[in-house]
């Protein structure tokens, strides 16, 4: 699937300072690591060779899936799509319960890289009938450098382009990627102060404030939080959640409450249904009005309603979307509200989902 060799993988990182001694301040995730010679960063995806610092993930693919839009999750960005999906090694946070270990806990081997260049990618998206391009699986901002460079690509090509993203990144880079071609980007939100400091190692204010810059930007943004038993599914935590959504992103920005299932280090039980159902409540309480949950498939949570009339409006199954009402105009066919939608619906292809190896 890939071209193997570390020639093309290494290469000289963007958005890095040099210090006295040789060492380096990485400038791309809020981690801000300084890095001395010979070393990685905390993420193990930059490295400080000889006062550079390298990335070693330049189109190290890891993952690779055509999916559809709605299983990012983005309810409300070109529903029906789908991405074309890429992902590399490892990650910033240090979250317990990560369906995606196999990959996230892993530092990257640049001797044993795959490796997809970026007009190489855009041309899969291209062949495969995709409308997008994706950058999810580990968290995407590790794949910066590669992810500037398919954007501008992507976009020059008519397609759009997104983040999975758990929205630690500077703002240098998220600003530097809206330039690029970013289209949109769906932010997990893991839940309040203690949460962020206890299983991620993080501090929650960064990530409400590029949700905001997100939006100041133009970027279409969704919320997701996985509600995880004992973490973060208290009444507090889930209305200061839904506040701040409002606050820095607008009642309209859709809300995605999602059941866990114990993976990794975490054995919580799974997140009841009905806890999920409450947490939607309350959202709606709080004033936001597309409030979703996941991970339930064929539950009427997951459909769209305008939030005036009660109207159905958009009906899914899951990652499919089995019944689109809206007009033309994007508005409520019965009351005639225009709901924010970006992009068309698309009737397509489903995709698949390969696994390219370390």
């Amino acid at each position: 699937m890939g071209d193997r060799g570390w020639g093309e993988v290494v290469r000289e990182a963007l958005l890095y300072e040099p210090l006295a001694g040789g060492k380096v301040r990485c400038l791309l995730c809020e981690r801000r690591c300084v890095i001395r010679p010979g070393q990685r960063g905390f993420c193990g995806t930059r490295e400080n060779r000889d006062g550079t610092l390298f990335t070693l993930v330049y189109g190290n693919i890891s993952c690779l899936s055509a999916n559809p839009i709605e299983k990012k999750p983005f309810f409300h960005f070109w529903p029906g799509s789908v991405a074309l999906t890429a992902g590399t090694w490892s990650c910033n946070f240090t979250c317990p319960w990560c369906q995606n270990f196999d990959i996230s806990k892993v530092r990257p081997d640049p001797s044993r890289a795959c490796y997809i260049g970026p007009g190489r990618f855009v041309r899969m998206a291209k062949a495969w009938r995709c409308q997008g391009t994706s950058i999810s699986f580990n968290e995407p901002t590790l794949l910066f450098d590669w992810a500037l460079d398919v954007f501008k690509l992507a976009r020059g090509e008519g397609l759009y382009n997104n983040y999975v993203s758990n929205g630690y990144m500077t703002e240098d880079a998220l600003r530097a990627l809206a330039e690029a071609g970013m289209d949109a980007i769906k932010f997990d939100v893991k839940g309040g102060p203690t949460a962020y400091r206890r299983y991620c190692g993080a501090r929650d204010e960064v990530v409400w404030r590029n949700i905001g810059l997100a939006r100041e930007l133009g970027l279409h943004v969704e919320v997701v939080v996985l509600v995880i038993p004992g973490v973060n599914d208290d009444e507090e935590t889930i209305r200061s959640v839904a506040r701040r959504v409002k606050e820095v992103a607008g009642p309209e920005t859709p809300l995605h409450f999602t059941r866990y299932y114990p993976a990794y280090k975490f054995k919580a039980p799974p997140t009841p249904v009905g806890t999920l159902e409450w947490a939607h409540g309350l959202a709606r309480e709080e004033g936001l009005d597309f409030v979703y949950i996941g991970n339930v498939p064929g539950h009427p949570l997951e459909d769209t309603y305008c939030p005036d009339c009660g109207e159905l409006l958009i009906k899914r199954y899951g990652f499919s979307i089995l019944k689109y009402r809206l007009t033309s105009g994007k508005r409520c066919p019965r009351c005639g509200r225009e709901i924010p939608v970006v992009g068309e619906h698309v009737r397509g292809v489903r995709g698949f989902f390969g696994v390219l190896g370390p």
